[in-house]
């Protein structure tokens, strides 16, 4: 398995990328990692290596930039930092987005991406990013979203043409039960082609990660079945709709 760091220049800022795949020069179709607010990590890098060994190629995305990687968010200080730079890209989604587009056609250019055959999948703050991308209007045809945040875009929106899957903790205290269906309502109503939202009776936030309960935040946890559901459900999404 390969995994090469490469560098994106976007508007001043170098974003390091970590790239996974097979080595036999192939193009495979690809799925983009977004991260949690704390930036790429070992986490995310699990999820890619797994994709490897399904058949995909990965992107493990850097979205604040190289410097913010390896921030320590079980310290206050480092936690303090992601969560003030997330709320700083909260305040102009619209803008965001457009990053994280930048990002996905920079997959798509590699040459083990095959770039007519997309992923995109995100966690907590990416997840909330994977569904901008897919609220864009972006080109690209899987969307998942693991314990993401699911407030209503203060942008304009365009058609969805990924299908979309949203794995939610129905006691996630970052995105309330209202929130989930606001969401269905927002997909339905920009025509969404495909829609599926799974909520886990008694799970939390950040229910894929081991150490989520590091952050000390009340219903911010792991959850091993609905981790390892979500993740199931995700594999067959990309195995029915990129293979």
């Amino acid at each position: 398995m390969n995994r090469t760091e490469l560098i994106q220049e976007y508007e001043g800022t170098q974003l390091s990328h970590l790239v996974f795949d097979d080595g036999s020069g192939v193009a495979r179709p690809g799925v983009v990692i977004l991260p949690s607010f704390a930036n790429r990590g070992p986490l995310e890098e699990e999820f890619a290596a797994k994709l490897v060994d399904l058949g995909y190629s990965a992107l493990v995305a850097d979205i604040y930039g190289a410097d913010m990687i390896g921030i320590d968010v079980g310290e206050e200080e480092g936690k303090q930092k992601a969560f003030d730079t997330m709320n700083e890209k909260m305040e102009d989604r619209g803008a965001y987005v457009k990053q994280q587009a930048a990002i996905l056609d920079f997959a798509k250019g590699l040459d083990a991406f095959d770039g007519e055959k997309m992923a995109v999948m995100g966690f907590c703050f990416g997840g909330l990013c994977t569904l901008d991308l897919a609220r864009s209007g972006a080109d690209f045809q899987v969307a998942g979203s693991f314990h993401g945040l699911l407030k209503i875009p203060n942008f304009t929106t365009q058609k969805v043409k990924a299908k979309v899957a949203v794995f939610h903790g129905w006691d996630d205290p970052m995105a309330p039960p209202a929130d989930v269906v606001a969401l269905g309502q927002e997909l339905t109503e920009q025509g969404a082609c495909d829609w599926q939202i799974h909520a886990y009776g008694g799970v939390g936030h950040a229910f894929t990660n081991p150490n989520a309960s590091k952050l000390g935040i009340d219903n911010v946890a792991h959850d091993a079945t609905a981790a390892a559901r979500s993740w199931d459900s995700f594999c067959d999404l990309l195995s029915e709709t990129l293979r």
